[in-house]
């Protein structure tokens, strides 16, 4: 008997269910998404997020490279331009508690480029090695019934239709109609939390100076602590020869879309170094602003009874402010969890597998929703969340830890594994961590950023601000 699956939304969650769902026992996978989907690494519509930074994680990009073996994702990415930036060597980043030192050890790494590339070398690798079929259609509702999801209801050209399927998986992003699609089938009483700062990014693209091909990639981040706005710039290195910088301002420090309030607003930073760089590079495009930005998570895993036949991966499920960084890895741990519940279950019809499937993939996501949640309802003017008690002692420890980690090489190798999602935030409370914040750093904090004297000469010969 033919077994087929339907996944809603071919981005990035999307496609990495689809290559999961063609190596585990289905015959046929239908992806399908609103948008005309470009030929090569373009910005799409339904990305509201594409213009901005992405950073793909150590733990990310290990999933990824896991759910497709023998694709060579990473060298597909750097052979099409992203950069390979260790979080160790390779970065200058200006904490709330003073910049972090560089050191020569090695570290976790993480990938840069444009979310566009990441999108198309990804959906190519997946075309490449499975059957999938991507339509272009909207999807209005699901079929079947509370007890088991049959297909989905979609319109496309030729009007609307239904499309039948053994299993359907929703990874339609933060645009998702989840909740109403269930609640068409008799399911009801989700529960939601959002946790929203206000966040507005903007960002511009810029060609990279000459000589400054490899200089750092260089980032003054928010500061939640000090009862004001946060604010945050970044200049991120991506292919072509490109410099994206992005801005972040919390709910009364937006950043503006001018060009010229743009560059006043990274120069107004704790650090200026940022519009200092950009003073000197050529723009090439406009500022593309962006406020989709809050913390949602929808708890359908707490529901008392789920129907079969019927997962949510990625966005659909949580989605994070993308300060953090982390909604591209949670969107690759959910399809990780995916593929091993199916070889565990033995097919995609197999009982129960959808509740495990929703549970595990909620499971994945609490660290990335915690790190997020914890800085946000720190924030002035913050809906939906308060720090509570035990908020405020996790806060007080990360912050000694962050203190000691502007100097103490061990502290700060337990942040990276942290941030690059490589190992649980319990790596936070190891012996050899606790050890290095309780000693603090055992160098002075740097007033400067961590710059190499060569960095320093062209980062002089780029300023164009007189600061």
């Amino acid at each position: 008997m033919s077994r087929r699956a339907v996944v809603i939304g071919a981005g990035l969650a999307g496609m990495l269910a689809a290559a999961v769902l063609s190596g585990a026992g289905v015959d046929e996978v239908i992806v399908l998404d609103r948008d005309e989907l470009p030929e090569g690494p373009e910005h799409r519509r339904g990305l509201p997020q594409g213009r901005h930074a992405h950073l793909l994680m150590t733990g990310g990009m290990d999933a990824m490279e896991e759910l497709l073996p023998g694709a060579g994702l990473r060298e597909r990415l750097l052979a099409a331009g992203a950069h390979e930036i260790s979080l160790s060597s390779g970065m200058l980043a200006r904490t709330p508690e003073g910049w972090l030192r560089r050191w020569r050890r090695t570290g976790p790494a993480m990938v840069t480029c444009s979310r566009a590339l990441l999108d198309w070398v990804v959906r190519t690798a997946v075309r490449e090695r499975a059957p999938v079929e991507i339509r272009r259609a909207a999807v209005v509702g699901l079929t079947g019934s509370a007890g088991r999801v049959r297909g989905v209801r979609i319109t496309a050209p030729g009007g609307e239709t239904g499309l039948e399927a053994d299993l359907v998986v929703d990874a339609s992003g933060r645009g998702t109609r989840v909740v109403g699609w269930l609640g068409g089938l008799g399911v009801s009483g989700v529960r939601e939390r959002a946790v929203d700062t206000g966040l507005v990014n903007a960002s511009r693209v810029y060609r990279v100076p000459d000589g400054a091909e490899r200089f750092p990639l260089t980032i003054v981040q928010a500061d939640p602590y000090v009862c004001r706005p946060g604010r945050s710039a970044m200049v991120m290195p991506i292919e072509g020869g490109r410099w994206l910088v992005s801005c972040g301002g919390s709910r009364g420090g937006e950043p503006p879309a001018d060009p010229a309030g743009f560059l006043r607003y990274t120069l107004q930073l704790p650090d200026p170094i940022v519009g200092r760089l950009i003073s000197g590079a050529q723009p090439l495009t406009d500022v593309h602003l962006s406020r989709s930005t809050s913390n949602v998570r929808r708890h359908l895993e707490k529901l008392p009874h789920w129907p079969e036949g019927f997962v949510v991966l990625g966005d659909a499920l949580a989605t994070f402010n993308p300060a953090y960084g982390h909604g591209m890895s949670v969107a690759a741990f959910g399809a990780r969890v995916l593929a091993r519940e199916l070889e565990r279950a033995g097919g995609p019809t197999a009982p129960g597998l959808a509740r495990r499937v929703l549970r595990g993939v909620a499971r994945s996501a609490d660290p990335a929703w915690s790190m997020a949640v914890s800085q946000d309802v720190l924030y002035p003017g913050v809906r939906g969340g308060r720090p509570s008690a035990g908020d405020r002692v996790v806060t007080a420890y990360t912050r000694r830890m962050m203190r000691a980690a502007t100097g103490s090489y061990a502290a700060a190798s337990a942040i990276w594994d942290v941030t690059s999602l490589r190992t649980s935030p319990t790596r936070m409370f190891r012996p050899d961590a606790v050890l290095a914040a309780l000693a603090g750093s055992p160098l002075p904090p740097s007033t400067e950023p961590p710059l190499t004297p060569d960095e320093r000469t062209l980062l002089r010969g780029l300023d164009r601000t007189g600061v």
